[in-house]
Parts: C-alpha cells; structure tokens; sequence
C-alpha cells in the first residue's frame, strides 16, 4: 500500500482524485490546502473517512509519514512543497508546470536527485491513445522521418481564479501540453525558440492569453504552434489539432477520433505526386494510456519497481524549457536558444 498525502485541493484535484481510486494500492490518508474547509469538503465528496485535513504540509506529513505526495498547488507555490515532500523523503507527482521559474525547475529536478526520490510530472497528453498511436507511427518510417510538426490550440474557457491573473497565461499553464507532446511523438529534441505572445480586444485574461511561436528541433524538425484561449468559435480539441510532415506523406490528427495519414508513391499527376491514404495501427493492448490515471500509475510502477517513470522531472524539464524560451522569446523579440536543462 502506498499512502499519499494531496496538497492543493482545488478544482483540480478531482482529477487525481478520480484517478488515484482506480489505482489499487493507493491510500490517501492526508489532504492539504490553505482553505480547511476546502479540503474537508473534498474528503466528504470522496468519502476519505479519517483523513487528516491540515492547511501545512510539513505538520500532515509529520503526523501521516506517507511514501509520496500529490501536489496539485498552483505553479508559485510549486518549490515550497516540493522541498518540503523531498525533506520528508517522499516520492512527488506533482501537477503542470513543473515549476514557474528556470530557476525553481532545475533546483527541484537537484533536489530530488540528491533525496534518491521518484519525482515525475502529470504531462497527462503522453498517455492519451492517438498521441501514443502517433508516435509508433511515426517511429515505423511509414512516412518519412518527420521534418515539420503543426499544431493548432483554440478554445476559450472561463476559468475565474489565478489563471485568468496570471502573466504569460496560455505558455505557462497549457502550452506546456502540447509542446511536450511534440517532443514525444516526433522524439524531438528542442534548440531554438521564436514567439510572439498578445492579447486580443476581447481576452478576459490578464496577460498572454494569445501566442504563435516556432521551435527549432535537432535534426532540422521545425515544430509551429499557433494558441488562444479566448477564442470562441470552431473550438479545438484540447489536445491541439496537428498535421505531421515527413519525408515522404503526411499525417493530420483533428485531437478528436480523426486520425489520418497519406503517402506519396513514385507515380505523378501532373504538379504533384500521387499519394494514397495508409493505416495508423491501433496501438498494442500493452501500451500505457489513461491521462491522469496513466500518470499515477507509471508513476506507482516507477516507485515499486525502483525505475524512472515517462515523465520523470528530469526529461520534463526539456519540455519546460521551450516554455520559459518562448516566454524569454515574446518578451525580448529575439530567438532564444533552449538549454537541455532550461
């Protein structure tokens, strides 16, 4: 059994909270948040009878002694409790972004390498079938290595709360998702960024609610993304709609179920080679997908079975970096290069 300590209680929490009782093995046996009656509400709603309920984490962790913590604090308060789990030689999963700062990400990512502590990040997209789908795809070469990579992210949620405060709003809270999953389907290895971040006539966020911006890969990939997250009308997935280019066809994902691919043979009509539609494979029944709930147990795996999960602070942190270059990018209208470890 494997007892967790949930600190941040918020709407998010509901999520790794639906997730963790699908786990067989977890107990939640403490809930932490600034707001008591917050948390005390959330163990009502989940029925965890005897949990202990405190508003610091250092005091529930000294009275429950758990194996890991679940830390789904927003982004500021993301140090403070990691230092805190790690200090307690807790293993950590800990919510998107892995930290608010390059700073704060590579002092996390240290610390947990010096505690000998399992420390992965909810990067849920990674386990979502067609993201896991496209990257076997892509990895059999039935197109072609994959030189530029497309993504499109419109929708226009009304969150309320320190979203709609924060600075740099869509880069930081949700571009990170579809960033990393560039780098996992095209096993992309990020050098260089470019952005542009704005914020249109209608946003109701406070900054940076509107973004395009371009990565340079290794090995000549250029990854595009174009997002808004005021943008009403033809919403997107949330999962970003993609058009993938390789060598030698093409593949398009709409984030829904349409997921197709084309590829071109040696015959010409006219201007253009003839292409012909070709199969994206299911994926094998032994492949990890599940979102949240994939997450939680890579992650449950990685702590019983002594290895490192997919998304390990370690690896995610190159995903962080192409948000903070970018960031770096809108603010100075310069390309920024993009540092293995941000």
């Amino acid at each position: 059994m494997m007892n967790v300590v949930l600190v941040g209680c918020g709407a998010m929490s509901k999520a790794w909270l639906d997730a963790a009782r699908e786990v067989p093995g977890i107990a939640v046996v403490g809930l932490v948040d600034l707001d008591a009656d917050r948390a005390k509400a959330r163990a009502r709603e989940y029925e965890l009878n005897g949990v202990v309920i405190g508003t610091n984490l250092d005091a529930v962790l000294d009275r429950t002694k758990p194996q890991a913590v679940f830390d789904v604090v927003v982004p500021a308060a993301r140090r403070e409790v990691a230092f805190s789990a790690l200090s307690h030689n807790c293993h950590l999963l800990t919510e998107k972004p892995l930290a608010d700062s390059p700073e704060n990400a590579r002092a996390i990512v240290e610390r947990a390498r010096q505690a000998g502590r399992v420390h992965a990040v909810v990067q849920n997209r990674r386990y979502v079938a067609n993201v896991r789908r496209i990257r076997r795809f892509l990895d059999s070469g039935a197109i072609g290595a994959p030189t530029s990579i497309h993504a499109d992210f419109f929708v226009a949620p009304h969150f309320g709360g320190f979203r709609e405060e924060m600075r740099h709003v869509l880069l930081l809270d949700m571009a990170i998702h579809t960033f990393d999953a560039a780098r996992y389907m095209v096993n992309g290895d990020p050098k260089r960024a470019f952005c542009l971040e704005w914020e249109p006539a209608n946003s109701w966020y406070t900054h940076g609610s509107s973004a395009t911006a371009v990565f340079e890969f290794g090995g000549g990939k250029v990854f595009t993304y174009r997002g808004s997250w005021c943008a009403d009308g033809f919403r997107s997935s949330w999962e970003a709609g993609w058009r993938i280019i390789g060598e030698r066809g093409s593949l398009v994902w709409n984030g829904f179920d349409g997921l197709k691919a084309e590829v071109a043979r040696s015959e010409r009509e006219g201007l253009f080679d003839r292409v012909e539609p070709i199969e994206v494979p299911p994926l094998d029944q032994s492949e990890r997908v599940g979102g949240h709930l994939g997450v939680i147990q890579d992650f449950v795996r990685a702590v019983e079975s002594g290895t490192e999960p997919e998304t390990r602070g370690a690896d995610n942190i190159k995903s962080l970096g192409m948000v903070f270059a970018a960031i770096e990018s809108a603010e100075t209208g310069r390309r920024v290069d993009i540092t293995q470890d941000t």
